[in-house]
């Protein structure tokens, strides 16, 4: 046991102490914290700010353009195009619009913005938008009733918010829930593929460089393996933690970099919908927060990491099998691995299902199968699992990672003195089952 510690020892420090593991550690979050911030930068920045002159000749459209504060419409009299013009290169308007007096909006014309600057296919939609809308209405207007004003007929639109509660759980947004199933799916799904492949790199480099062989003569086989599985693993797992804890620490700095999110917040309060492109972003936030109190979130992080150990455990005993039958010609490893990616690729295809149908019987079987449950229940468990479902599916994790790891390790024994031989699956699995 004692080798074993030293073996897991060192494969840690020598990976923990390398600058690239400090570089990739820490600015990785700051990455993702920068393109964040500069998303939210451009959102609260990059607002339209336009200030549109309308010379309605037709008189339809007064007091049916809504304004907002990124988009302004003034209604001008007795103005041609060229006065028009000549107030845009006064910077008093940034553009204009003529509704000519035969305009028929029900015959399908065109309308024309005149403007000094581009204008992009975002703003085109939005100025769109509120012209159809101003139309909507006066076509509306002539169908009403007499007496009945526009006024009460826009009272009566709703926009219902269907929150979906499954018996046992919490009320939440379905689809704040198939996002954040399809995250921890795909993060366990990359942790899988990229520190089961730094395994196996790690023991062809020891094979290859003749380690192996020093270390095999002073302890067994079986230890040497446990040992850099366990390393490497327990560098992911640090990984992860300090990913973690950067992201949240560095995400609470954005109300000192904005400052003014947490002031139109504050203003605004809960009315979302009537407001402007910036406080659509704090919408967008506050329906965040309320969907994470949703979700039972410390269920979800202790089980990411269960089944990132677990997962990782079971996987990477294999990528180390592989590793230690290949020698120095990397299409060997390519060739020896698919069996092994292939049922991680599986896992994603099922993880798409289960988001989609998350109590279906193909979500029930990937959730307990130890080959594909650490991808595919962590997709379901934003939607709330039975506590069954979660205990089975880990013991047979369990059991799968001491199976898997039996048979790596007889594998292991034979390939890692084994030299100038080209391996095939069919003799990794005689050493299996006879060595």
């Amino acid at each position: 046991m004692n080798k074993t510690l030293i073996i897991i020892q060192r494969e840690f420090l020598s990976r923990v102490q390398k600058k690239t593991f400090l570089l990739s550690t820490i600015l990785l979050p700051l990455l993702i914290f920068g393109f964040y911030a500069l998303i939210i930068y451009f959102s609260v920045k990059g607002e339209d700010n336009l200030h549109i002159a309308i010379a309605d000749q037709t008189g339809q459209f007064e007091g049916k353009l809504q304004s907002t504060d990124n988009i302004r419409f003034s209604f001008v009299k007795d103005q041609d195009a060229a006065g028009l013009q000549q107030a845009i290169n006064d910077k008093k308007y940034t553009g204009y619009i003529i509704v000519p007096s035969g305009f028929n909006a029900a015959g399908k014309d065109s309308l024309t913005y005149t403007s000094n600057a581009n204008v992009g296919l975002m703003t085109k939609e939005k100025i769109e938008s509120r012209i159809n809308k101003a139309i909507e209405k006066t076509n509306l207007q002539h169908l009403l009733a007499p007496g009945v004003t526009m006024a009460q007929v826009d009272s009566t639109r709703s926009n219902i918010s269907l929150h979906v509660s499954k018996q046992g759980s919490k009320s939440g947004s379905t689809g704040f829930a198939y996002a954040l199933g399809f995250i921890c799916g795909i993060l366990i799904y990359m942790v899988l593929f990229i520190y089961g492949s730094m395994v196996m790199r790690g023991v062809m480099e020891e094979k290859t460089n003749r380690i192996a062989e020093v270390m095999v003569s002073s302890v067994k086989p079986f230890q040497l393996m446990i040992g850099k599985i366990v390393g490497i693993g327990a560098v992911g797992l640090v990984q992860f933690l300090i990913w973690g804890v950067l992201i949240v620490g560095l995400q609470m700095l954005l109300p000192l970099l904005y400052p003014q999110l947490l002031e139109q917040a504050a203003q605004q309060g809960g009315n979302m919908p009537a407001m402007g492109g910036n406080s659509q972003q704090l919408g967008m936030m506050k329906q965040i927060m309320d969907n994470l109190n949703s979700v039972n979130m410390v269920q979800i992080l202790v089980l990411f990491i269960l089944y990132f150990l677990g997962g990782y455990l079971l996987y990477s005993s294999m990528f180390a099998a592989v590793g230690s039958a290949v020698n120095e010609d990397p299409q060997d490893a390519q060739q020896l691995m698919l069996p092994i990616t292939m049922p991680i690729i599986f896992s994603f295809v099922i993880m798409t299902q289960a988001i989609n149908n998350p109590d279906g019987g193909m979500a029930l079987f990937g959730s307990l199968f130890p080959l594909s449950s650490p991808i595919v229940m962590m997709a379901r468990l934003p939607y709330g699992v039975p506590g069954w479902q979660i205990a089975l599916s880990l013991l047979l994790l369990v059991l799968g990672f001491l199976g898997t790891a039996w048979l790596a390790a007889r594998i292991y024994r034979t390939g890692i003195l084994m030299y100038g031989k080209k391996v095939t699956w069919k003799e990794l699995w005689k050493w299996a089952i006879t060595s």
